[in-house]
């Protein structure tokens, strides 16, 4: 399963986005360090259903041909500058992102907190100066995990036999970097392992990490940023989020106050003759604020790191390519994140691995036509695995 961290520095929002994203418990404070140890949850990722365009009405995996796909979240401690060398909770937050395959960078767009996030008013703070200082703590984490044991890697390189490349991937297998994300990132740094300086290392160390962690900055307190830095981080490759009014708009909908699907741009009220005037003020701001930023942006954000950051597609499985259903005649049952560029073959194995080992051929159940096990599949596919065994 895909795995998102939240990562950024204390008090930008980072417990609340977490639990508007999962609904889970997680202790949240005007003060820094709320979260200590890493909160782990059940987020998802918002597609549109392909049961709506076939025609087919008895779907029951999706509401109004909106569905949703498991991944998981983890909310990290707060991160200080510094931290690689054991500022705030320093290398016991880095060692949490070690489970993640993308991370969001929560920053406070309301400019309220300070770099080490203390309370200064808003407006007070450039959260521009936020931007890449997780990247950059990481980054220097890892420069020094590997300077450990740097010298001797290198001089073991000048063996013909030893692959400097292999010897840093195991290095840093806790962080699931492979050795292809190894070369590629020499590759981008322009550096020979073999006899990089300190300082090419440190850059070599910032490919790997943007290559095997990708970011995405979400500016988080949106709903109270002043409309000028509004406008400058506009400019910045981000995402902006109000997660407290998502957080109150899913508690809202659990409790059946108002009719809304993570993601939307706006909601119902039910019975509005039931709710305090209190209640309807609040939702009406809410109302705008989702107008004005076109929704809360949380599940924006959670759907950009997966489908732009990983590079993920959508693949449907099923057993009957004419009624698009499995073997209990539940339609389209379940759907899959692959990544770009897997095959039928893939998708087989991740149906189960018995399904891949006894892999014969697949149909496309659109085309109702045979495909080729080396296939390149493509989002929103609907493909019957056809197996020796089941």
């Amino acid at each position: 399963m895909i795995r998102l961290a939240i990562a950024g520095k204390p008090n930008c929002g980072k417990s609340t986005f977490f639990t508007a994203s999962t609904l889970a418990p997680a202790e949240i404070a005007n003060y820094p360090f709320t979260t200590i140890d890493a909160n782990h949850g059940v987020a998802y990722v918002r597609i549109s259903c392909p049961c709506q365009e076939l025609g087919i009405e008895d779907c029951k995996a999706c509401t109004d041909g909106v569905r949703f796909i498991q991944i998981g979240l983890i909310d990290v401690a707060g991160l200080v500058p510094d931290a690689h060398k054991g500022r705030g909770l320093g290398n016991k937050f880095l060692d949490n992102l070690r489970e993640a395959d993308a991370i969001l960078h929560i920053i406070d767009a309301s400019g309220g907190t300070d770099e080490e996030g203390n309370p200064v008013g808003t407006g007070t703070h450039d959260p521009i100066e936020d931007i890449g200082f997780v990247e950059t703590e990481m980054k220097m984490w890892v420069v020094g995990l590997l300077e450990k044991n740097w010298q001797k890697i290198q001089r073991s390189s000048q063996q013909r036999s030893f692959s400097i490349e292999d010897a840093v991937a195991e290095q840093l297998a806790g962080l699931a970097v492979t050795y292809e994300d190894v070369v590629d990132a020499q590759r981008k740094a322009g550096v020979d392992l073999r006899k990089c300086t300190p300082d090419e290392l440190t850059v070599f160390c910032g490919e790997l990490i943007s290559s095997s962690k990708p970011f995405l900055v979400v500016g988080n307190k949106i709903d109270l940023a002043p409309p000028e830095i509004i406008e400058r981080l506009k400019s910045e490759e981000i995402s902006f989020a109000s997660a407290a009014s998502e957080l109150a708009l899913r508690k809202a909908a659990d409790g059946k106050f108002i009719e809304y699907i993570p993601g939307d741009p706006n909601f119902s009220i039910n019975n509005p003759e039931k709710l305090t005037d209190a209640q309807k003020s609040g939702l009406e701001a809410i109302r705008k604020i989702l107008q004005n930023f076109s929704g809360a942006g949380v599940q924006e954000s959670i759907n950009r790191a997966v489908f732009e950051l990983l590079d993920q597609i959508v693949v449907f499985p099923v057993e009957d390519e004419n009624k698009y259903c499995d073997g209990q005649g539940r339609v389209l049952p379940d759907a899959f994140l692959m990544k770009r560029g897997s095959t039928p073959h893939d998708l087989a194995f991740q149906v189960h691995t018995d399904i891949g080992e006894g892999f014969l051929y697949a149909v496309d159940a659109r085309t109702k036509m045979r495909i080729k096990e080396n296939h390149e599949l493509k989002d929103g596919d609907i493909i019957k695995i056809v197996s020796t065994k089941k």
